[in-house]
C-alpha cells in the first residue's frame, strides 16, 4: 500500500509525495521545503528528471540509525550509527569496511544482519540511480 500524503508528512518524508497529489500553494511550498531539507537529489537522464534519495534511512530507533547512500562505492554496504557505533558493513557478508565498533557490538550486528539482509538488499536496490557505478545488488 502506498503511503498517504499525511503519512509522509507525519514521518518527515514529505519530499516523497507525488506532486500530482498536492493541493494549493501551501502544499507546494511545503514540498519545496522538504526537497531542500531532506536527503534527496534531482537526477536527469535522457532529458527526464527524477528524484532520488541520496541516502535511505533504513531504520531509526532512539539513537540508532541504519542508512544506505545512493551513488556509493563498491561493495554494496550499509552504515550503522549510534552512540557506540559509527561504521559501515558489507551487505553480502557483514564484514566491517570502516569505522569504529567494539567486538561485542559487532557480534550483535552480524547476528542481526543474518535476518535483515533481504531488507538491506531491497533498500540498496531502491536507492541506485542509473549512473551508480556499483548498480543493484548482485550477491555472490
Amino acid at each position: 500500500m502506498k503511503p498517504t500524503k499525511e503519512q509522509h508528512r507525519k514521518f518527515g518524508r514529505f519530499h516523497l509525495v507525488d506532486p500530482d497529489e498536492l493541493e494549493g500553494m501551501d502544499e507546494f511550498a511545503e514540498w519545496l521545503e522538504a526537497l531542500l531539507h531532506n536527503p534527496c537529489s534531482v537526477w536527469e537522464e535522457d532529458g527526464d528528471e527524477f528524484l532520488i534519495e541520496i541516502r535511505k534511512l533504513v531504520a531509526r530507533v532512539n539513537g540508532l540509525k541504519i542508512q544506505i547512500y545512493a551513488n556509493e562505492h563498491p561493495p554494496p554496504h550499509f552504515h550503522v550509527k549510534s552512540p557506540n557505533v559509527d561504521a559501515s558493513f558489507s551487505i553480502e557478508s557483514c564484514e566491517k569496511l570502516e569505522g569504529n565498533i567494539e567486538s561485542q557490538d559487532y557480534r550483535k550486528i552480524r547476528f542481526w544482519h543474518k535476518k535483515a539482509k533481504p531488507l538491506l538488499i531491497k533498500a540498496w536496490d531502491e536507492t541506485r540511480p542509473t549512473e551508480c557505478t556499483v548498480g543493484p545488488y548482485k550477491g555472490t
